[in-house]
């Protein structure tokens, strides 16, 4: 009998039998939904996924097995996949305007462990922005693989909190490194991509540039793009891409050039990394949801809303220093607002835990010369993304600084870790917490509601805030 179900109706049947078959697991994730929906999210690392895009995560493509790339498949059965990861990568070359893209990654970190272990052998010298200086674990952190199978040497930041890269210049031509690695995961500014490959230039090295959290605006021309100054750039896909948990590689006008053996392409060089060197079966519903997630941010409309990231942040860093907190850098040029709280009294970790019961979600952070440790660092780190997305503007920020400095200006330090908090406030701002997010809902999160103004090019009902 041939089968007339749509697959809307076929997803729709999925949640049905979920709820019916397993109602304890169904809560917990109804639980989470509405908790987001009635959460201030300032989480610096992530973003909001369109239901768009979280439809294709749980796709029938999770049904096929298969190794290899579009064409040459290790499996049959891939002719449809095979379509949607060819649409995947010309949505990321579209978007990134690179001349070569890698949309298997299972992440980020899967990316850039991809590029050094295809470049590097062990005990190889790469160079990387220190930890507590905004950079990332697969930097060469010493807890991380990168750190340990690498002689990993640190740069950092000078007085102002900026980039040294006088430093990074002398590091490189002392140390030699094969590898210099750009990008970061706490630093508020400008990475000038284009001095660190001439230092790459110098020196030997290969570049790579992870603009995990900055894709989003690298795509939509609010930051610099590494694409042809880098020999490699990496990414998540779910921090500032607005799509799934995954990873891409990217290439520019060095994709053809020789990789390290001289002979392969370095593209060439990529794909036998990526498969089947370093991963096997790729997932095919998250790269589905890629090529979802990478036609939205090539629109238009996708450049509305980075801009306005990047007003919130400047906005919300000039709200807390005007507060007297002390702002990392004197402000931000991203989506990243990174404030030393243990000035202003309390450590990350408290000002991380008593938000989260008033509704607001931030993470704590080491920051440079930070003397506490990671669970407990004397920094917090902010980001727009999500507010954002929500339709927030410029004329919100104070009303969000001004809430986490209610909170933190009530906290009762007890040790580096323990506090107490006021209730009246923390009822105060858990009210005024929903009724900003009712006010802002998540874009498409709700039935009801009309197309968010930055997707559709005017104001909707629910979300008034001029353009």
């Amino acid at each position: 009998m041939e089968n007339k179900t749509t697959l809307a109706e076929f997803a729709q049947r999925g949640i049905e039998l979920l709820q019916k078959d397993d109602p304890a697991l169904y809560e917990l994730l109804d639980q989470e939904y509405r908790r987001q929906n009635n959460t201030l999210a300032m989480i610096a690392a992530s973003s909001v996924a369109d239901p768009s895009v979280l439809a294709c995560e749980s796709m029938v493509t999770s049904n096929v097995t298969t190794e290899g790339y579009p064409g040459a498949r290790f499996h049959a059965g891939c002719q449809i996949v095979d379509e949607i990861e060819r649409l995947a990568i010309e949505r990321a070359k579209t978007a990134f305007k690179a001349s070569y893209a890698n949309v298997q990654p299972h992440s980020g970190t899967s990316a850039n462990q991809i590029v050094m272990f295809n470049l590097l052998k062990p005990g190889d010298t790469i160079l990387g922005l220190e930890l507590d200086s905004g950079g990332h674990l697969t930097h060469g952190a010493k807890a991380s693989v990168s750190g340990r199978y690498f002689n990993a040497i640190g740069y950092g930041l000078n007085q102002e909190g900026f980039i040294d890269y006088d430093q990074v210049h002398r590091l490189a031509r002392q140390f030699k490194p094969k590898l210099i690695i750009c990008g970061a995961s706490a630093y508020p500014r400008i990475i000038d991509f284009k001095r660190f490959r001439e230092i790459a230039d110098q020196v030997g090295a290969f570049l790579l540039a992870d603009i995990s959290h900055i894709a989003g605006l690298v795509v939509a021309g609010e930051h610099p793009s590494p694409i042809d100054h880098a020999h490699f750039t990496t990414t998540s896909t779910y921090k500032q891409l607005y799509g799934p948990r995954g990873g891409l590689i990217l290439m520019g006008k060095d994709y053809e050039n020789p990789g390290p053996d001289g002979k392969k392409k370095l593209s060439e060089t990529i794909q036998r990394a990526v498969f089947p060197f370093f991963q096997g079966t790729p997932n095919l519903s998250v790269i589905a949801a890629k090529a979802r997630a990478l036609a939205m941010v090539a629109t238009p409309d996708f450049r509305t809303l980075a801009k306005r990231i990047v007003t919130d942040a400047r906005v919300l860093a000039k709200c807390f220093a005007d507060k007297g907190y002390r702002v990392l850098t004197g402000g931000s040029n991203n989506h990243i607002v990174l404030i030393d709280v243990l000035a202003s009294g309390v450590t990350g970790v408290i000002a991380e835990r008593a938000l989260e019961e008033c509704n607001i979600i931030v993470n704590k952070n080491r920051i440079s010369g930070d003397k506490k440790t990671a669970l407990v660092t004397s920094g917090m780190r902010l980001g727009t993304n999500s507010l954002a997305f929500r339709g927030m503007s410029e004329s919100e920020m104070p009303q969000c600084a001004d809430l986490i400095h209610q909170v933190l200006s009530s906290v009762k330090v007890l040790g580096e870790s323990d506090y107490e908090l006021d209730q009246t406030i923390s009822e105060s701002v858990q009210a005024e917490v929903k009724q900003l997010c009712n006010y802002f809902p998540i874009p498409r999160y709700q039935v009801e509601s009309r197309e968010p103004h930055w997707l559709i090019g005017e104001e909707s009902e629910t979300c008034q805030v001029p353009l």
